[in-house]
């Protein structure tokens, strides 16, 4: 793990330097070690719970529960910013978002980063990317690190349509496909996208420049982002499955124990169970759709294990499974995520890798997003850089007993896009949580996540709490300092706005065209 403060304007600018002379991305091996191949499989908005074997009343994943039976499963694996850019970003340098500075959904990455796969080419790995990169503004060329690249813009679309989709009657518009960006070409999308996604990658393993070589394959599935829609052979699968909507403040206000005043107030906005979206969501019929499509990730991963099988690689190579964030469906009155409760920040984690993971290991230490670019260096049998500030797991995967972190930092900051949900920092241990807000005057949260693991009594003015809260709180700044946290990067306006009120009056408004809007910068 890095060392404290180093970080700063010097370090970045210095990077940029660094990563055109190529010197830094040689990295000190460690003595004895095999490099792995690697397959690292990413999701979208896949929550940690909504698996198979994790309980979920009816979704099926028979290959997501292949891997936590015939490996490790890390069922506290949290992001450390709930949002897809900056997640994404964390996952790639290693680094939490005020770092690498990607805080939000539309701005371009600032020049000077290192990437994971480029530590990985320069030391001899075969290195290509299928999917969604999403980060570093709406520009699908390739990225630096990678021999093949088939990457699309934004967030991409299901089904190569202009105009839209029916699902169930009702019309789901889509933006403007695309296609794809093939190695700096320009290819149509033909099908369904997981299908497609999945097709490129098995293309790849199989026409490799050489085969001699390990490699790092990084499939990034557009799926399970909104809005959800399964292909066609798993449309409806799930219609007549009961989907309860989650307890809120407002619906069973006798279940929560002083909940922040803006999460009451949201439930009235765009991210709230009322006007979801701005529209009239079923909030039951979108989980169930949302697990539909799912199902066409767990078929693509059935997929990959089935040509490591058929290659016989399966044993010897390092497979991850991941999410870049989770996903709200009432919980808290709240959908989609950004904030740091469980449903938002906690992710799928699942490790595959016979030969140095026992089967069914379940690994409960506080991993993140920042220690997977550590985690594959030290597969590849490569010591972690000094800017990152995560570290490698595999050891833990492998039942070892290393030094491990206390608490997890988790940061959002406020977007003037979505400014209903405000800037906030927490700590995320084995037992509590601890959330403070800035710029709002509101209360801050603590939970005990053994004796409440759904966030519903806030101990913040407990009065046998108050010396906990205080070493949180101290612990909350040692950390953002020790890691260049203590500022906070401000980046300009893009995309539409999202205002919480109509034109010319005061209130929510249940319709889109009542709200006012920014025109896109993209």
């Amino acid at each position: 793990m890095r060392h404290p403060l180093h970080f700063g304007l010097a370090a970045l600018c210095g990077g940029l330097a660094a990563s055109v002379s190529g010197a830094p991305l040689k990295l000190d091996r460690i003595p004895g070690a095999k490099p792995r191949n690697i397959v690292f499989i990413l999701t979208d908005d896949h929550r940690f719970d909504t698996m198979g074997f994790m309980g979920h009343p009816f979704i099926e994943t028979p290959n997501m529960d292949r891997l936590a039976r015939d490996g490790a499963h890390f069922p506290n694996a949290f992001v450390t910013t709930s949002l897809c850019s900056p997640s994404r970003a964390s996952i790639a340098t290693g680094q939490y978002a005020h770092n690498h500075r990607v805080v939000d959904n539309y701005n371009p990455a600032p020049p000077g980063h290192l990437y994971v796969q480029q530590y990985l080419q320069r030391s001899g790995y075969n290195t290509a990317f299928i999917g969604k990169w999403h980060f570093g503004g709406d520009d699908d060329s390739p990225r630096p690190g990678f021999d093949h690249w088939v990457g699309f813009k934004g967030q991409g679309v299901y089904w190569p349509r202009k105009t839209g989709h029916k699902v169930k009657g009702r019309f789901v518009p889509q933006a403007l496909n695309n296609g794809f960006n093939i190695d700096g070409r320009r290819v149509p999308q033909k099908g369904y996208i997981t299908d497609e996604l999945t097709d490129y990658a098995l293309d790849w393993l199989n026409r490799r420049d050489d085969a001699g070589k390990p490699f790092f394959l990084y499939l990034s599935h557009k799926a399970s982002h909104a809005d959800f829609l399964p292909p066609n052979r798993f449309a409806y699968r799930y219609e007549k499955e009961a989907v309860p909507l989650p307890p809120s403040p407002a619906t069973h206000p006798e279940l929560f124990t002083n909940p922040p005043m803006w999460v009451r107030n949201q439930r009235n906005s765009r991210h709230g169970v009322e006007f979801a979206y701005y529209t009239d969501l079923d909030m039951a019929e979108y989980h169930r759709r949302y697990c539909e499509t799912l199902l066409a990730v767990d078929e693509s991963l059935g997929r990959i294990l089935g040509w490591l099988e058929k290659h016989k690689l399966l044993e010897s190579t390092l497979l991850v499974y991941m999410g870049d964030n989770g996903f709200l469906f009432g919980e808290h009155g709240l959908i989609d995520k950004r904030n740091a409760y469980e449903e938002s920040i906690r992710v799928p984690l699942l490790l595959h890798c016979p030969e140095i993971i026992a089967k069914g290991a379940t690994r409960p230490q506080v991993v993140a997003n920042i220690d997977i670019a550590p985690t594959f260096l030290e597969a590849a049998g490569l010591r972690t850089p000094a800017q990152m500030d995560g570290a490698s797991f595999l050891k833990i995967a492998q039942g070892e007993t290393i030094p491990w972190r206390d608490y997890l930092l988790y940061e959002y900051l406020w977007e003037r896009n979505y400014p209903q949900t405000p800037t906030m920092h927490a700590l995320r241990g084995d037992r509590y949580k601890y959330v403070r807000y800035h710029g709002i005057w509101d209360v801050d949260e603590l939970y005990d996540l053994q004796a409440d693991p759904h966030e519903r009594r806030n101990l913040i003015d407990a009065p046998d709490k108050q010396e906990l809260v205080a070493k949180l709180n101290r612990r909350l700044f040692e950390i953002l300092k020790q890691t260049g946290g203590d500022h906070v990067p401000l980046p300009p306006d893009r995309g539409t706005k999202f205002l919480h009120r109509r034109k010319g009056g005061s209130g929510a408004a249940p319709f889109p065209d009542q709200f006012e809007r920014a025109p896109d910068k993209n």
